[in-house]
């Protein structure tokens, strides 16, 4: 596998942070809040065919978050959500332990004309 690199344009939004309740007759679901719902048809919208490659060997996903604003946000869920996207994408087959083995180099910088979040995955060769 070469490394593949993928940008996502747009405000990256976390997923647990901004749920919602949501009544379904006797029950009740926490749902993704509609502005996450939204940033994740627009990533998967903006992945291309050839990023569709259902990667199921070990690899470094390496994140780099532009914000658009300075306030602290938390890289944790950042990462999830990114992970979900890039699965329902058909980037990666799963975003478990056995094909992500590391987030290394993932940050948080601030680029207010240009939010988006640079995508390094990179093949783990050996592990030690």
């Amino acid at each position: 596998m070469n490394n593949e690199h993928i940008t996502l344009y747009g405000r990256p939004i976390t997923k647990k942070n901004s749920s919602r309740i949501v009544k379904c007759g006797n029950f009740t679901k926490i749902l993704p809040s509609k502005q996450y719902s939204q940033y994740e048809k627009d990533c998967i919208r903006q992945i291309q065919g050839s990023k569709k490659k259902n990667i199921c060997i070990p690899v470094n996903m390496q994140c780099i978050y532009y914000m658009p604003t300075k306030h602290r946000v938390d890289l944790v869920n950042l990462l999830e959500a990114t992970c979900d996207i890039l699965v329902k994408a058909n980037v990666l087959q799963d975003d478990n332990v056995n094909i992500i083995k590391s987030h290394d180099g993932s940050k948080v910088l601030y680029d207010k004309d240009n939010p988006r979040v640079e995508i390094e995955i990179k093949e783990i060769v050996s592990e030690v």
